[in-house]
């Protein structure tokens, strides 16, 4: 099979801009109005973002998880604890973030340490989960190997014979992380890649804010 031209691909962006009198002054409202255009757009599952971690020697990897909570205090997600990104974040606790809305032309990265939110909340969170991704928290070992998909399966029915006829208690492996705001930035496709970008970083209780050239 011919391989695509790569180097041939365009895409042209000609949505409306961002100025820094749209931004405002304050990130998470900015990202909470961004957030509902793209949930009222139809985006599929627009609380998907990449998650790039680093081990203790630098070593980065990165992988897609949803972003199930978002204030001031930060972005929130869960996993695993034993997972690869969770080992690699109890040595270097630092992340950064991007959520790409594709057909708005539009991105945001975030950049913080990384922390473990209270137990009770990972508690609410998981009790408010279907059965089935309960059940699949506990029967997965996350990041390790095994043998093949037939093992995985007598796992999940290991667990579900286990919690039979009861409700499903969240694993101790099993949580949420939430990454402090220390850096935000906001991305707007526009016309011959002369694109908006504006930054936002943590000073103090404030922010500053500042245009950067594509």
């Amino acid at each position: 099979m011919e391989s695509p031209d790569l180097a041939a691909l365009r895409a042209e962006y000609a949505h409306e801009g961002l100025t820094e009198a749209d931004a405002g002054s304050d990130p998470v409202v900015l990202f909470a109005r961004w957030l509902d255009e793209a949930v009222a757009a139809g985006i599929h599952e627009p609380n998907a973002m990449a998650l790039a971690t680093a081990d203790e020697s630098g070593r980065p990897s990165v992988r897609t998880v949803l972003l199930k909570g978002f204030d001031e205090a930060g972005a929130v997600f869960y996993t695993n604890y034993d997972s690869r990104k969770a080992r690699e974040l109890a040595a270097n606790p630092w992340a950064s973030a991007v959520l790409l809305w594709r057909e708005l032309q539009r991105q945001v990265r975030i950049e913080g340490w990384v922390g473990r939110v209270d137990p009770a909340q990972s508690d609410a969170y998981f009790g408010s989960r279907p059965r089935g991704a309960q059940i699949g928290a506990v029967a997965s070992q996350q990041s390790r190997p095994i043998e093949n998909r037939e093992a995985l399966e007598a796992q999940v029915a290991d667990a579900e014979q286990a919690f039979d006829g009861r409700d499903v208690e969240r694993p101790e492996q099993w949580g949420g992380f939430r990454i402090t705001l220390d850096v935000m930035e906001f991305w707007q496709g526009r016309p011959d890649r002369i694109h908006d970008r504006l930054r936002f970083a943590r000073v103090g209780d404030d922010w500053s804010r500042e245009r950067l050239q594509p």
